[in-house]
């Protein structure tokens, strides 16, 4: 019973530790936007001015989007042919975990969003001893939006969204490296993969 509990214990740290380094991506595309012609690119300082977070973490996700731009070939200019903006949203999140062990009631865990309501499997168990018990926990999530705006018609072309825990990191290594991390997951769809219509 006991290498029983040791794993159930482990299982649930690994989901704990992935839902909160993980980065959730999605993206969205003008279809009309020829990216090939793409190859040069500058910061939208109007844009990246109105982000709500500190001149220092700026800097840090604008030193990433220079990194990933570069990798894929893309060169800043005084006469781009895209400008990039950057702007940010969070919320506090709240996690409830449920553990239950109990004489003759069995034992599970949960896990969910939200003060009302956690979701969760569970297993049933005979005579046994047991603790029981709720744990309520709060981390800000956050989202990076990253977009591409057509430098001639200043229209937006692509955009990408990054939502993530964004715990107060007081490691400056390691919040770089969360900032980096971002950035490299939400531009690893761009330029998008564009999809040619069969004649």
């Amino acid at each position: 019973m006991k290498s029983l509990q040791r794993f159930a214990f482990i299982a649930l740290a690994f989901g704990l530790l992935a839902s909160c380094t993980s980065v959730r991506v999605v993206s969205d595309y003008d279809q009309k936007a020829n990216f090939d012609t793409y190859k040069t690119y500058a910061f939208y300082k109007t844009g990246i001015d109105k982000a709500q977070i500190s001149d220092l973490d700026k800097k840090r996700i604008l030193r990433a989007i220079e990194t990933e731009m570069g990798a894929r070939g893309f060169v800043k200019s005084d006469n781009p042919d895209v400008l990039i903006s950057i702007f940010t949203k969070e919320r506090e999140q709240v996690d409830v975990y449920n553990n239950y062990f109990g004489w003759g009631a069995g034992w599970g865990w949960g896990w969910g969003w939200g003060p009302a309501w956690a979701w969760g499997p569970g297993w049933g168990w005979g005579p046994g001893w047991g603790w029981g018990g709720n744990n309520v926990s709060t981390r800000t999530e956050g989202s990076l939006y990253i977009d591409v705006i057509d430098a001639n018609k200043k229209e937006l072309v692509w955009q990408g969204r990054g939502v993530g825990t964004l715990n107060n990191i007081k490691n400056i290594e390691k919040k770089e490296q969360r900032i980096k991390e971002f950035v490299a997951q939400i531009l690893e769809e761009y330029p998008p993969q564009m999809s040619v219509a069969a004649n």
